[in-house]
């Protein structure tokens, strides 16, 4: 699926995180993905998962990494989800990198100085990730590096602050 062709926008300045899961299930299960050519089903979606993962979090406050771990379950097919922390410079994040390379997308909190934005890591080639911004539809390239240094530019927020991946991709917070 070439998420870059398809301008997938979130519908306001919240829906981020239900954005981020309705593409991140689309990438998993292929039949998921039918419905995202058709705006009215995609806004649709993102406003069905924010009710569905902020049942007791208040909506205007976005999503929490449990509710985002939470949504990516349940759009996995069996893979369970699990959010952890960012742990700066020492954060080797070679656990991001091997669940994307296996093809499993990885959900990004970032911000600058409170957490605000969700994002989807969606590819992996070496030192750069393929990330998708939900604000804009696109999908940008952000190094590793810059990640560690909290010093994205493309994002719209420099710094990461937790990450939702699959359970099985883990092996260790700081590998």
């Amino acid at each position: 699926m070439k998420l870059s062709t398809l301008n997938l926008r979130q519908r306001d300045g919240v829906t981020c995180g239900p954005t981020v899961a309705v593409v991140a299930g689309a990438l998993l299960n292929p039949d998921r993905g039918a419905g995202l050519s058709d705006p009215e089903w995609f806004a649709d979606e993102q406003v069905r998962v924010h009710r569905e993962v902020n049942r007791l979090w208040p909506r205007r406050f976005g999503t929490t990494p449990l509710g985002m771990a939470h949504a990516l379950t349940a759009r996995s097919a069996g893979v369970r989800y699990r959010w952890r922390l960012f742990r700066g410079r020492r954060d080797r994040l070679s656990d991001v990198g091997r669940a994307v390379q296996a093809e499993f997308p990885v959900a990004m909190l970032i911000g600058r100085f409170i957490p605000r934005h969700w994002v989807l890591i969606v590819e992996v080639a070496g030192p750069l990730w393929q990330c998708y911004e939900p604000s804009s539809g696109a999908v940008r390239t952000v190094s590793v590096d810059a990640v560690r240094r909290s010093r994205l530019t493309a994002l719209g927020y420099p710094r990461p602050f937790a990450f939702v991946l699959p359970r099985a991709s883990t092996r260790s917070a700081t590998n």
